[in-house]
């Protein structure tokens, strides 16, 4: 692992441990050359998932991106960092369980308003009011109107 301060390729493990349910390896590391520590987590990846947008752009499914999305839609809600990231990790494994490598933006917001819906109502609105766009206030009183009839 390169050291992300100085660049040196030989770091060392000072410590590893489960992390994240045990989907995960926190490893503690030390680069010998700057004296920097650093944390790093290495977690299984059943395949590579190629996100298709809305315009026909491919591009590599990237886990931050998602977990960014996630993290700002539960902002200011009853939500450890420890949760959303389970929460991040069993979004991923749905979509690494697609029938198809490639998965479609939509098919991505589909999931996560769904998972978001059954975790917190106020996170799922928010979620959807960026990603159908909600441009006024009725846009949101008809999707709560919808929500009601759910």
């Amino acid at each position: 692992m390169r050291c992300p301060n100085c660049g040196h390729a030989e770091t060392q493990v000072k410590d590893s441990r489960p992390a994240e349910d045990a989907a995960a390896i926190r490893r503690r590391r030390f680069c010998p050359a700057c004296g920097l520590r650093f944390t790093t987590f290495e977690r299984v990846q059943l395949r590579d998932i190629t996100v298709v947008k809305s315009d026909g752009q491919r591009e590599p499914f990237d886990r931050e991106k998602l977990a960014r999305s996630v993290r700002i839609a539960l902002r200011k809600r009853p939500f450890d960092e420890e949760r959303m990231e389970r929460i991040v990790n069993g979004i991923q494994r749905r979509l690494e369980t697609e029938p198809e490598a490639e998965v479609g933006s939509r098919r991505v917001g589909e999931i996560v308003m769904e998972t978001l819906r059954d975790i917190d109502q106020v996170a799922y609105v928010r979620f959807a009011s960026v990603y159908r766009n909600f441009t006024e206030a009725k846009d949101f009183q008809q999707f709560l109107g919808e929500m009601d009839k759910q």
